[in-house]
């Protein structure tokens, strides 16, 4: 038993170090446009938008935890930043299944069954997803005209959502993988569905000043400045989702920022916003990974548990 509790914590450490060593790699490798961009910007303006993205990966953890919290395994804030914050560092290596897998093994130091964590972080990426498309479809109505093929998701996920298809949707994909399925009964109610999305909604209306301050800086002005802003980065984020192969969506989003920022930023200036953008997105996930290991471990380290499993 100890012996294979010491080869988890190995694996898990070497994951870490892997993800961090991709995360610095993305950093080191784009030094020299990350830094003429920021060059570019008001020191106010890079730690409003990096104060932004903070704040708006908080609120969308809370949209992951009311996920997990309606389908049976509601955590406190301590072990819901442990879980979240340090495996979203698996997004930064190439594949689409790290984040998932490092989820998935800090969840069991919570008593969080693999096929539900699974399951919530699956559901918490489509609500993502559904939300994204509708802020930017209301925000971005004339180039969202031009990227009807995403408008079309939409209803798709809207429906997706209702409790009953969900339940057979997960259970479907957990048969696939030949996995136990998660139940019949709902795994969701729609109370539940309702809160995520309000939560979703109102995290991707906090990232809008993480753009709007150095569009703003750059020049941009308007009344449409801030819905701009939001639908732009909610657009990107989508469009960096359904191309899975990337990882964390690097290079894509930039892309589709740039696009999208085209009524208000010539691409010069959108290019220099889309990179500040990136930079900031990579240092929020780094600092929310440092918080959420120390305040999981202040709340009540893992290991404590571990520890006393072993004893007995």
């Amino acid at each position: 038993m100890l012996s294979r509790l010491r080869s988890s914590r190995l694996l898990r450490v070497l994951l870490a170090l892997v993800a961090v060593g991709f995360l610095g790699y993305g950093l080191v490798r784009n030094r020299d446009e990350t830094a003429a961009a920021i060059s570019q910007l008001s020191w106010w303006s890079l730690g409003g938008s990096y104060l932004s993205v903070m704040a708006g990966i908080g609120v969308m953890t809370l949209a992951w935890r009311t996920v997990l919290a309606g389908m049976g395994s509601p955590l406190p804030l301590g072990s819901t930043a442990r879980v979240f914050f340090v495996g979203q560092l698996g997004k930064y290596v190439p594949g689409s299944v790290w984040a998932y897998a490092a989820m998935m093994e800090l969840g069991r130091d919570h008593d969080v069954p693999p096929r539900r964590m699974f399951g919530s972080v699956s559901l918490a990426l489509l609500v993502s997803l559904g939300c994204a498309l509708l802020v930017a479809a209301v925000t971005l109505r004339e180039t969202m005209t031009q990227a009807w093929y995403l408008l079309a998701l939409i209803p798709v996920i809207a429906v997706c959502l209702h409790p009953a298809v969900l339940t057979f949707g997960l259970n479907l994909a957990l048969r696939i993988a030949r996995q136990e399925p998660l139940g019949q009964g709902r795994l969701l109610s729609g109370r539940a569905v309702l809160l995520a999305v309000a939560l979703t909604i109102t995290g991707w209306l906090v990232y809008g000043p993480h753009l709007l301050l150095p569009m703003a800086d750059l020049g941009a002005s308007g009344a449409s400045l801030y819905p701009v802003a939001v639908g732009a980065y909610a657009l990107a984020w989508a469009t960096g989702i359904v191309t899975v192969i990337v990882p964390a969506g690097i290079g894509v989003r930039e892309g589709a920022l740039v696009l999208a920022l085209a009524p208000v930023l010539d691409s010069p200036r959108a290019l220099v916003a889309a990179v500040v953008s990136r930079v900031m997105f990579t240092l929020a996930d780094l600092s929310w990974a440092g918080i959420g290991f120390l305040w999981g471990r202040l709340s009540g380290p893992a290991g404590q548990r571990e520890e006393t499993s072993v004893s007995t």
